[in-house]
């Protein structure tokens, strides 16, 4: 009886070293058949990237990015808004390519609804946030284009580069932590964020309205709405200037940053950032004989 129970045991034993032999054999030959061998470039490239993994490069992450980059065996049409221009200068050493200077962006806020501009005239007690916020109503202030100050901006930025003015009840941006990623920008359901050139010295001439109702319906709920009135576009030597649907807007490929347009604008719409003060216009006393 004992034989017989070890001859089984041995032949169990026999047989299941054998299946697992087969079973090794078979994951081999598959394993060599779909290997996949990863360019070992793709780890340089992402070790030289942030890391921040935002999307702003239009990718799911950096791994994507470093994976499409050495795919398309040059950095034509890539950016990484986080890293800019000396990261992708980086890579390019790396991959031995040359790489094209990229233009430093930044994320701009097109409304200038704040309390006072835009006095609230209902209260809104419903979930805090401006996705749906903007599906039941037009806004505190009446305007159905301008920010709706929930702040899912702010939410979305992974780099703390905005916040909410209590005062204003607007998202603050601030320009030594915007990396461009764009976030912000596809967050915002009224569309009011836009990138723009970061110009030099930080200098930016922006529109800061999007509400294209005529001018008295629009300044009726905002008191520094754009009216559409052209003035700006009269006093643009540059073509920089359109008006379309009652709203101005400027080219910021086109513009020179002249500083003649904000004057003119009868609703102060125009905005112009991190420029010096400009100087008062002293009047001459007439010379009298």
């Amino acid at each position: 009886m004992n034989e017989l129970f070890n001859e089984i045991t041995v032949l169990s034993v026999v047989s299941l070293g054998a299946i697992g032999g087969v079973a090794a054999i078979v994951l081999f030959l598959v394993a060599q058949k779909f290997k996949v061998i990863e360019d070992p470039r793709i780890d340089e490239v992402e070790d030289l990237l942030p890391g921040a993994n935002c999307g702003g490069c239009g990718l799911a992450g950096c791994r994507a990015l470093a994976e499409a980059i050495v795919r398309a065996e040059s950095l034509e049409g890539f950016n990484c808004p986080p890293g800019g221009s000396e990261v992708m200068q980086d890579i390019a050493e790396a991959m031995g390519w040359e790489a094209s200077e990229s233009t430093p962006m930044i994320a701009v806020l097109r409304c200038n609804g704040t309390r006072e501009f835009a006095p609230p005239k209902v209260k809104y007690e419903g979930a805090m946030t401006c996705a749906f916020a903007h599906n039941l109503f037009a806004g505190e202030g009446g305007c159905p284009f301008g920010c709706l100050g929930c702040g899912d901006c702010v939410e979305a930025c992974d780099f703390d580069a905005m916040y909410m003015d209590k005062d204003t009840n607007l998202p603050v941006i601030l320009d030594d932590k915007c990396v461009a990623c764009e976030a912000c920008v596809k967050e915002c359901p009224r569309d009011i964020i836009e990138m723009r050139k970061k110009g030099k010295k930080n200098r930016r001439i922006f529109v800061s309205c999007i509400n294209k109702e005529k001018g008295g319906v629009a300044r009726k709920n905002c008191k520094v709405a754009c009216i559409g009135c052209g003035k700006c576009v009269k006093e643009c030597k540059f073509d920089a200037i359109t008006l379309e649907n009652n709203l101005a807007y400027i080219d910021f490929e086109k513009c020179t940053l002249c500083r003649k347009c904000p004057p003119v604008c009868p609703t102060n719409a125009i905005h112009e950032l991190n420029f010096p003060e400009r100087k008062k216009k002293v009047e001459k006393e007439a010379k009298t004989e």
